[in-house]
């Protein structure tokens, strides 16, 4: 299974230009120390296991960013693919290749989960 998701608190002290940052990197703390294959961009971590052992990283990410509010809002989005692993970068790789082929010539080159497309004579 591979869970997007976003946790926030809102409710409490702000920050003087409204980011959450400090509750956010709480959160992250968490999901790093689980050991599980994650990935973070601006808006959502990216989390990959077992159903039981996602979820309770979430839980405990979300509980992590309770302090910081009186409330908090929990987004999620999940792909559950039973008996696949490795699917944050496999899916990467496999969109790329297919990109890659409906441009002809491109050849994908996947650099730090960022994509790039190099071009060959």
């Amino acid at each position: 299974m591979i869970l997007a998701f976003s946790v926030a608190p809102s409710g409490g002290q702000e920050h003087p230009d409204g980011s959450v940052v400090e509750a956010v990197a709480e959160a992250i703390r968490v999901v790093r120390d689980s050991g599980l294959p994650y990935r973070t961009s601006s808006m959502f971590t990216e989390i990959e296991g077992e159903w039981d052992e996602v979820f309770d990283v979430v839980k405990r990410a979300t509980e992590a960013v309770m302090p910081f509010g009186s409330r908090v809002s929990l987004i999620m989005k999940a792909d559950i693919r039973p008996g696949f692993e490795g699917e944050m970068d496999g899916k990467l790789e496999r969109l790329e290749e297919a990109v890659a082929r409906s441009e002809g010539e491109a050849k994908p080159d996947v650099v730090r989960g960022r994509a790039r497309h190099v071009r060959t004579a």
